[in-house]
């Protein structure tokens, strides 16, 4: 979501300014041009040749060069950026901000901005607490601007407390969050991940490989694209990173069915990514089967519901329903089958045969079909990107 986007990183000065280095090559590795704009007490943490070498930008601080007296227009860089982010942001200029004082070129040019302005604090526990502190923090709110907070933990006092500048990585997470296109506010979307564990005994159960880390990377983009999202999930270590994500933890597949069947009703979109257990044993044993000398157990199995086929049968027509298919061989044939014998959308193919595809990996290869007819095959991205590829095609495909 940041490729080719406009950034003004402005670094003040405060300890915290080491990570703003990580927080450019971020930016940059995501795609975004970045001008670092920093307060003349910030280059005495970190040199502005270090940033500059890092953006590939000379860096501004002053109103004029000073060995060529050209003129840095903040006006001009209000115009270029598409978002500013401040970070650290010091209470010193916090105040500014909040207050129109534009002695610095970094408070003149958030003055003259028309982009939105991305505030991570970071300042000493006692600081940051402070009634000016947190007065000028609100006000800075009420003009619109987003205020990343600052995590709690040891700071350069060697206090503990909130004041810690968010990490880099997750302020570069809100930043891309903020420009993935909310096309689908105001949809439900329901979506099952992980893998199901039929019981055998109190001990024992059958299962697959499944992590859910497909499922989840679903999850947290229809989030981002501003829907209400359910997981119906089976047992995963993963979790979401989205505090708006409602998960129903199950564990069998029957669970997984009558949940899913239960959320299906008020979905707009529902995505079966779970890797179901196909058999369940016909029995279960309430207490551990011993392993006798000279006797083997025999498991019978039974065959478990087809959690998509099912759902399809109960669909509407407003409704889109998205199926997964991991396949070893005849793969398309495979997948078309499932397609419309289960009364999909769409569905996605994975191949085990693909390298970095599949089970407990973070990236994907996928190829997605639709009931018009259409597929369209993709190169190996991580499940993240992967998702959105998704969502891109459900979006296409409903206009």
């Amino acid at each position: 979501m940041l490729k080719g986007k406009h950034i003004i990183l402005g670094v003040t000065g405060g300890i915290a300014a080491y990570k703003s280095a990580t927080l450019v090559r971020l930016l940059v590795k995501a795609g975004a041009e970045v001008q670092v704009v920093m307060t003349p007490s910030a280059k005495q943490f970190v040199a502005p040749l270090t940033f500059s070498t890092l953006s590939g930008k000379p860096v501004i601080s002053e109103f004029f060069t000073a060995n060529t007296g050209q003129w840095n227009s903040h006006v001009d860089l209000g115009l270029w950026a598409d978002a500013i982010i401040i970070a650290p942001a010091t209470a010193s200029t916090i105040g500014k901000m909040a207050n129109g004082v534009a002695d610095n070129m970094l408070v003149t040019t958030y003055l003259s901005a028309k982009a939105p302005v991305f505030i991570a604090p970071a300042m000493d526990l006692d600081m940051m607490a402070h009634p000016s502190t947190t007065r000028n923090l609100e006000l800075l709110k009420s003009y619109g601007n987003h205020i990343i907070e600052p995590a709690s933990g040891e700071l350069a006092s060697h206090l503990i407390g909130k004041g810690r500048m968010e990490e880099p990585e997750n302020i570069v997470r809100v930043l891309s969050d903020f420009f993935v296109p909310k096309d689908l506010e105001g949809k439900k979307v329901m979506i099952t991940a992980g893998p199901t564990y039929e019981k055998i005994d109190p001990v024992r159960f059958i299962g697959n490989y499944s992590t859910g880390k497909m499922g989840y990377a679903l999850a947290e983009e229809a989030a981002r694209r501003g829907a209400s999202v359910t997981i119906v999930s089976g047992p995963v270590a993963v979790k979401p990173q989205s505090s708006d994500i409602r998960i129903v933890s199950v564990q069998s597949a029957r669970e997984m069915l009558d949940a899913a069947q239960k959320e299906f009703v008020d979905s707009d979109i529902a995505i079966m990514c779970a890797a179901v257990a196909d058999y369940a044993p016909d029995h279960y044993a309430d207490k551990k089967i011993k392993r006798e000398k000279d006797e083997i157990p025999v498991i019978k199995l039974v065959k478990n519901p087809d959690i998509a086929a099912t759902l399809g049968k109960e669909k509407n027509p407003h409704q889109y329903l998205v199926g997964f298919a991991l396949e070893t061989d005849s793969e398309q044939s495979n997948a078309r089958h499932k397609l419309h014998s289960k009364n999909l959308d769409m569905i996605v193919l994975n191949s085990l045969r693909d390298s970095g595809a599949g089970f407990g990996t973070d990236t994907n290869k996928v190829t997605i079909f639709t009931n018009d007819g259409s597929s369209e095959s993709f190169d190996l991205k991580s499940k993240d990107r992967v998702a959105a590829d998704i969502f891109d095609t459900i979006i296409k495909s409903q206009k």
